[in-house]
């Protein structure tokens, strides 16, 4: 089967309003400022979270993110139903497949991760049909981590990312 390469786009209607999205929605970076935005329903308001705008239900796909020296930050995939409203943990119990770096930590769900070097390009790879995401070292092509497979039961899967705490924390998608 085809594993296809994703121009991923950030969707500004999910965007949290402390996160500045670049005009060409490729990048993102955490304000100092709470914009002044429409709350709707698919805004994120607690976690400075935003979704790529591809969802998928079928197929195989990647793409890429570069974190570069960033401290605090997730990359993933969430649900089409993912909890927008209040705080959520990044679990896939909570409809969340991602990896997260906070501080000198790297961690997904509750297991804590090694990986050889500080990760500063991650790889994300979704297989709907098989329910599988794995996260890759996108510059060693190490994996770093295979979620069991999941039953994602035709909901559209989306990516989705975070910057931390830190004002100027910023992730740019590749391609």
């Amino acid at each position: 089967m085809l594993i296809e390469q994703v121009n991923v786009t950030l969707d500004p209607d999910t965007a949290h309003p402390e996160l500045n999205l670049s005009e060409d929605r490729k990048s993102m970076r955490r304000g100092d400022k709470w914009k002044d935005l429409p709350d709707n329903p698919e805004r994120f308001d607690a976690n400075c979270c935003v979704l790529g705008c591809e969802g998928f239900t079928t197929g195989r796909r990647y793409w890429e993110v570069e974190v570069g020296d960033n401290r605090y930050w997730a990359v993933g995939v969430a649900r089409e139903s993912v909890r927008r409203k209040g705080k959520s943990n990044f679990s896939p119990e909570d409809g969340i497949w991602a990896v997260e770096r906070w501080g000198d930590k790297y961690r997904v769900c509750t297991s804590h991760l090694s990986p050889s070097s500080h990760l500063k390009r991650i790889l994300v790879f979704l297989d709907c049909t098989e329910g599988q995401v794995t996260i890759f070292d996108a510059e060693t092509g190490a994996s770093i981590f295979t979620f069991p497979p999941a039953s994602f039961t035709q909901e559209r899967i989306r990516p989705w990312f975070l910057v931390g705490t830190l004002t100027g924390s910023s992730i740019r998608l590749c391609l």
